[in-house]
């Protein structure tokens, strides 16, 4: 009942904050110069409607209670400064040292349920007297679905004066009832594999960057993580097999960028080059595992013509020694492969690439549709061009900040599809 209760509560937050930015939305669409106050007076009224809920607290205007005006004003003031918040949450601030904003909005999946995500950014420069200096920024998420699903995190690029150093982080946190077909493209193509359990997660990563040339860093990175899988039903052990349920890695490795890209949340040109070495040995308490991974990821960005952007990126990661289940490469994330179940297909190896166009239509309005493909295997003996996995979607793009958008993906995959709700492109 307790649960049930929570369940409903978080709806209805769900609710009310998504008819505001619904109507803060539309009034947008309508005219740059539409009243805000004609549609505060509206939200008010709607607000202030006889319900099962406050019926016996409406009073008519013939009887003209002053607490009924006071009501009245404190409800238009409520939206009017939503409205206005989110309407001119993309302008320009010269004068302020740090930019913050945050925008809640619901979310949906068939593995989560019905969900309510909160993401806040903010830009922010570490030398405000060097205009050319790049603005860092940072990034927390959170997210809770009536399927049980919490995560909550922190990301972020922080750019030292004169660009000498760079500190890349990211924390996070999450627990989820997930399903799981085992290790392989073989039986995550086997539906009669699938099953689930509960799966924690607990990940630190830190990256501090040495600028040896224009553009071009160097330095060491650390990773930790915690990943348990809990409630594994007994017939379903074989498909981990024989490994622990629960898996630790203390990673450390080198850490090579060449970024000249002209944004780094939204890029219109430039080049991303990143290539991580990392060493995950027993001697640094990695009990019987005991591997290496090396992962490299190609950007580049371009303009086509008026308010078109061509992105494409790819990206492999490879495993070599005892690596476990949990450490494994996955297709499927919110910025790869988007509308793949996270980790259905996983093995030691994966390349996978993908092309998006961006277009701004009028506004703070764009769209974009990317292609993608993926490969999962053991070893390159291994790969098979019938294991390849394909994508295609298509997205919303709403400004929310200066050049960060809100995004409303929907993505097409070999085994269906599914919506992704984010805060800043894909790549």
């Amino acid at each position: 009942m307790r649960q049930a209760n929570y369940h409903f509560t978080a709806f209805k937050h769900w609710a009310a904050t998504s008819v505001a930015l619904a109507c803060c939305f539309a009034a947008h669409a309508e005219t740059e110069k539409a009243d805000i106050a004609m549609l505060a007076d509206s939200l008010a009224a709607m607000s202030l409607a006889p319900t099962s809920e406050n019926a016996g607290f409406i009073v008519s205007e013939e009887e003209n209670e002053p607490t009924d005006s006071t009501t009245a004003k404190q409800h238009r003031g409520f939206f009017r400064k939503i409205c206005d918040y989110f309407r001119y949450s993309n302008k320009q601030k010269p004068n302020k040292k740090v930019d913050f904003g945050f925008i809640p909005g619901p979310n949906y999946s068939a593995t989560t349920g019905l969900g309510l995500g909160l993401l806040g950014t903010a830009t922010y420069s570490a030398d405000c007297s060097d205009p050319t200096l790049p603005r860092s920024n940072a990034s927390i998420y959170s997210n809770m679905t009536t399927g049980g699903f919490f995560l909550i995190g922190l990301r972020g690029n922080h750019i030292f004066p004169h660009e000498r150093y760079r500190l890349d982080y990211k924390v996070n946190l999450s627990t989820f009832s997930t399903d799981f077909w085992g290790l392989g493209y073989d039986r995550a193509d086997n539906d009669a594999n699938k099953t689930d359990f509960r799966r924690n997660r607990i990940t630190a990563m830190a990256r501090f960057m040495f600028k040896l040339a224009p553009k071009t860093y160097l330095g060491p990175l650390v990773n930790f993580q915690v990943v348990q899988a809990k409630n594994v039903k007994p017939e379903f052990a074989y498909l981990f097999e024989g490994q622990d349920l629960t898996n630790r890695a203390y990673t450390a490795g080198l850490s090579f960028t060449y970024d000249s890209r002209d944004f780094m949340l939204n890029a219109s040109r430039g080049v991303f080059l990143q290539l991580d070495q990392t060493f995950t040995p027993r001697c640094f308490g990695n009990g019987d595992y005991n591997f290496s991974s090396t992962e490299v990821t190609f950007a580049a960005y371009g303009r086509l013509w008026k308010g078109a952007i061509l992105a494409g990126e790819l990206h492999g990661q490879f495993n070599y020694g005892h690596t476990p289940w949990a450490f494994l490469s996955e297709v499927g994330t919110n910025d790869r492969m988007r509308g793949y179940y996270q980790g259905r297909y996983r093995d030691k190896d994966l390349i996978e690439g993908q092309i998006e166009l961006r277009q701004h239509i009028k506004g703070r309005n764009g769209i974009a549709a990317w292609v993608g493909l993926a490969n999962a295997f053991s070893d390159f003996d291994h790969i098979a061009w019938r294991k390849n996995l394909p994508n295609a979607g298509v997205g919303y793009r709403w400004e929310f900040k200066k050049r960060i958008n809100i995004r409303i993906d929907y993505g097409f995959t070999r085994n269906g599809g599914g919506f992704i709700f984010n805060i800043n492109e894909a790549f």
